[in-house]
């Protein structure tokens, strides 16, 4: 059968999202989601949409964003970029900065989306392993001689921090570009976005999905050097972020005291769980995020996912060489916790 595409993209596999169920049900702890609601200042800010900015197109920038994030990060607004979601944003990275001839290295496992977004572009792929203690491997990053580099700190699916003076040795190591995927930043001890003021070549990007929930939404956002985003705009979609999601997303970051309590919520039920799951014979990496990667031995890892599934609580499963024998359960409100906590329990007795 003829195909219409090219070679590329009819052999590739796409990313595949954790499932979405549609049981109200059930209990979701498979897509690393805020489990509280966002500020009470976002549903006040949608509310006061009106018919107008609709009917019209939005600012293509995001200005009300990016002025609001200039304020809470001390930069200034033509250091920010706005993007329909964190995945925007790391495509408009891998579309800017790689390519057939320029290549792209990350080390690995990490968020498996990089590679489905390089193989779309083309784009030469060069990974380095993590090593066994999740230290950052800058001597084989810098040896791979990337045009850019991807670093998720917090790593998923390993929940794992890179100190931030690590994270500056590789910055000042390379020629090229470090992109610092900070999806899980709020959950965490530090975080880079003093390198994005302070080095020509860093590239923070954040998210609103989980530290201020709203991955329902859809909006994210990178902080660098004005020369990196003045690049960036260029390969941007005209209009990326619509006239409510600028308004919620703003509303949501100028609301550093809600977030800060709804961290806090996280961080402590994170402790919470660990600490259980470790009674029940469990071993979880450390994390600085809003999820735990942990070793389950009996029964085998997959099978606790399906018998998880079959009492309607959801974890992520990934079938993947040194992840298999692993779950990755994203942090529930309490009584998610303690209903997940019984389940596993009965399955392990």
């Amino acid at each position: 059968m003829t195909s219409y595409f090219r070679k590329s993209i009819a052999a590739l596999e796409g990313y595949v999202p954790g499932e979405q169920p549609s049981d109200p049900l059930v209990i979701k702890l498979n897509t690393n989601e805020n489990p509280y609601p966002p500020s009470p200042k976002v549903m006040q800010a949608i509310a006061a949409v009106g018919p107008d900015q609709l009917r019209r197109y939005p600012n293509p920038l995001g200005n009300l964003f990016r002025d609001t994030a200039a304020r809470v990060f001390g930069v200034t607004r033509d250091m920010v970029i706005c993007g329909n979601g964190m995945d925007d944003i790391l495509n408009l990275g891998v579309r800017a900065f790689s390519g057939p001839d320029a290549a792209l290295v990350y080390p690995t496992p990490t968020y498996t989306l990089y590679s489905v977004l390089a193989s779309i572009q083309a784009s030469i792929v060069r990974e380095v392993a993590w090593p066994d203690d999740y230290s950052l491997p800058i001597d084989q990053l810098v040896a791979a001689r990337g045009q850019v580099i991807y670093l998720a700190n917090p790593n998923s699916p390993t929940s794992t921090f890179v100190p931030v003076a690590d994270v500056a040795r590789l910055a000042d190591a390379i020629d090229g570009v470090l992109c610092v995927d900070e999806a899980y930043a709020d959950f965490a001890c530090d975080n880079c976005m003093e390198l994005a003021k302070t080095r020509k070549n860093v590239l923070v990007m954040r998210t609103m999905s989980k530290g201020y929930s709203l991955a329902g939404l859809r909006f994210g956002f990178a902080v660098g050097d004005r020369k990196l985003i003045d690049g960036l705009m260029k390969v941007k979609d005209s209009y990326n972020v619509d006239a409510v999601a600028i308004a919620a997303a703003s509303a949501a970051l100028d609301d550093q005291a809600y977030r800060e309590q709804t961290r806090q919520k996280v961080i402590a039920e994170r402790g919470r769980l660990a600490d259980a799951l470790a009674r029940l014979g469990f071993s979880s990496l450390p994390s600085q995020s809003n999820f735990l990667l942990t070793t389950a031995r009996r029964p085998p890892a997959r099978q606790l996912y399906e018998s998880l599934k079959a009492r309607r609580i959801l974890v992520r499963y990934f079938n993947i060489p040194g992840l298999d024998d692993k779950l990755r359960i994203s942090i529930g409100a309490p009584e998610q916790n303690d209903a997940l906590i019984a389940a596993v329990k009965e399955l392990t007795a």
